[in-house]
């Protein structure tokens, strides 16, 4: 039960819905006890004797039990219900927070199909076992003992003789919740990949259909698919096994008691009505135990949910603001950032070279630093660390003269805006689109910030215009309108640092200008770390960094880099290729000078 002890915070503030619960089926099965011994009544005192006058009346004390007993099971259904629904919307709550707590590391291994069936089917399995399994276990006990004593009272000797029948069916219990808690746990796993092969097609279905591999995926997916049946043989294999053999216990003991009990009868040493009631009270003890298995059923696979949800629960999270942490005045913020001899490992990445060596950027407020270079060579790592994505593995990076890991994570997140290479939209309206990081925001506002970023005319042409609603992940909107909207969104919180990762890769070269100009303009003051593979997005910075493997190899202006033998230089050459009157006239004089690696 150390699982259920884990979760007992998400459910012990209705414990009284718990006892409720626990309480009520009691007495609507100790109730239920209350039959064979009006059996026993109506058989020795009232049909034996011919005494019939009596009849009527143990007829409305039956009436009367049955009432009594159906109000006590109201009283358990409704008591357990509130206590698993309760503790559904806790986890789920739970879960979902601390999704939103967990560090970029944790997202970068993450599968979401696995997350939604985590949320779903996991805690549906927990509020099963917590409203309901848990009475019923409980309720399986109390029957035993409140069983065995009114039979012990009728008849001691017929009743020891069934008691038999206990240990073996404990003993038999445990190895069956031995045997199916492993089975139920590979279900479970086999469930989430199932749900993450589903979620995986349903996003990339345009990329599944452009190159033809409907028959690749399916295939993929019925692999998935047979061991998720596999498990669920291997479960009916295991109930197969398991069920018929405690039937088989219990009922043995039924016919044991017939036997001797009806030899007893003929004797004449026990009255028909005393075997009655023991083999109805027996009949009224092993049905549930003939259930014992499903319960343990219910258990066992609420346990292995449970122990889903802890590892979620539990999952350490790798960037957290200090108790202390400086929280920033937006109003006194410079945006003055410095890496100062920054290097950085990927924790899952150990077999690989540090993603960032030695890297050291000085950027006052208001410069235009821009990072160049290929994949993997450090680039998104810089603006990630920058952003507490990731915290640095050595030397550190500071915002006026602070050390980021010193200011509240919130607040150091609130003077960042970042449009990221690939734009995420929200199943929402581009108005609620573009305010998501001001909700408090005026239309005037929104519109300016669609404007800034060249979106605000494409958006009026929409039938609805800033309350179009996008459809998920921004379908219907092509690649550079979902940028400029990213863009805008950005724009509107008017950060004291904008971080454009690539965010101008899918736009066409007059609109990449003209958001240049416009942010340009409205970034006068603020710092900005762009990320770019084109030089006509790059030639204007203040500074442009040429990163490979994490390594610092060219830093200077694009005039400085365009005469220097290196990356940068022929990557000038390659994309200005078709158009060398726009070559700079000093790039064919300069004199080859070896390249020059910086480090850091």
């Amino acid at each position: 039960m150390d699982i259920f002890r884990a979760l007992k915070t998400y459910y012990w503030h209705d414990k009284g819905f718990l006892w409720g619960s626990v309480a009520g089926l009691a007495i609507a099965t100790a109730l239920g006890l209350a039959y064979p011994l009006l059996l026993k009544t109506l058989i020795d005192e009232m049909i034996v004797p011919g005494r019939y006058e009596g009849v009527l009346g143990l007829t409305l004390t039956a009436v009367g039990i049955i009432v009594v007993k159906a109000g006590f099971q109201y009283v358990h259904g409704f008591s357990g219900g509130r206590l698993g629904n309760r503790l559904a919307y806790r986890l789920r709550n739970a879960c979902y927070e601390k999704l939103q707590q967990l560090s970029f590391s944790y997202y970068d291994t993450a599968r979401t199909g696995d997350l939604m069936s985590r949320l779903t089917a996991d805690i549906e399995g927990v509020r099963m076992f917590i409203g309901f399994g848990f009475a019923q276990l409980l309720n399986t006990g109390l029957l035993l003992v409140f069983g065995f004593t009114m039979m012990f009272f009728i008849d001691w000797p017929l009743t020891l003789m069934t008691l038999v029948i206990v240990p073996v069916l404990g003993f038999v219990a445990i190895r069956f919740e031995q045997n199916i808690h492993p089975v139920f746990r590979s279900i479970r796993s086999a469930v989430g990949r199932l749900t993450v092969r589903v979620q995986e097609n349903v996003t990339g279905v345009r990329t599944v259909k452009s190159f033809a591999r409907e028959p690749f995926e399916i295939r993929k997916f019925v692999k998935e698919n047979v061991d998720y049946r596999d498990n669920h043989l291997s479960l009916a294999t295991v109930w197969a096994r398991y069920f018929p053999l405690i039937e088989m216990i219990a009922n043995v003991s039924v016919a044991a008691l017939l036997l001797a009990g009806g030899w007893r009868v003929i004797a004449g040493t026990l009255s028909l009505g005393d075997l009655v009631a023991l083999s109805g009270m027996l009949g009224l003890i092993v049905a549930p135990l003939w259930t014992l298995g499903f319960q343990i059923n219910g258990y066992t696979q609420s346990k292995a949910s449970g122990e889903r949800l802890l590892e979620l629960l539990n999952q350490p999270i790798a960037v957290r603001s200090h108790p202390k942490a400086l929280v920033l005045d937006g109003d006194r913020v410079q945006g003055h950032v410095r890496f100062e001899d920054v290097s950085f490992r990927y924790a899952n990445r150990d077999d690989q070279p540090s993603a960032l060596l030695g890297f050291r950027v000085d950027a006052p407020a208001g410069s235009v630093i821009g990072l160049l270079g290929g994949t993997g060579s450090g680039k998104s790592t810089a603006v990630g660390l920058l952003l507490r994505a990731y915290d640095v593995g050595e030397g550190a990076i500071t915002l006026d003269g602070v050390d980021i890991r010193h200011i509240e994570l919130a607040s150091l997140r609130s003077q960042i805006g970042i449009v990221f290479q690939e734009s995420f939209l929200f199943s929402t309206t581009i108005k609620e689109n573009i305010s998501y990081g001001r909700p408090d925001a005026t239309q005037e506002e929104i519109e300016e910030a669609a404007r800034l970023a060249q979106a605000d005319g494409f958006i009026r042409e929409l039938p609805l215009g800033y309350d179009t609603i996008v459809g998920e992940r921004g379908m219907g909107l092509s690649g550079g309108q979902k940028q400029r909207i990213a863009i805008a969104r950005a724009l509107l919180n008017k950060p004291k640092i904008l971080i454009l990762d690539d965010a101008t890769s899918a736009l066409d070269m007059e609109t990449e200008h003209e958001i240049q100009t416009a942010i340009r303009q409205v970034m006068a003051g603020r710092t900005v770390l762009m990320i770019a593979h084109r030089i006509s997005t790059l030639r204007r910075a203040d500074e442009i960094l040429v990163l490979d493997r994490g390594h610092t190899t060219q830093r200077g202006t694009h005039d400085a880099l365009v005469r220097q033998p290196g990356l940068y230089r022929e990557t000038y050459r390659i994309q200005y290729a078709d158009r060398p009157d726009e070559l700079d006239q000093p790039l064919t004089a300069a004199k080859p000078s070896g390249e020059r690696r910086v480090s850091g």
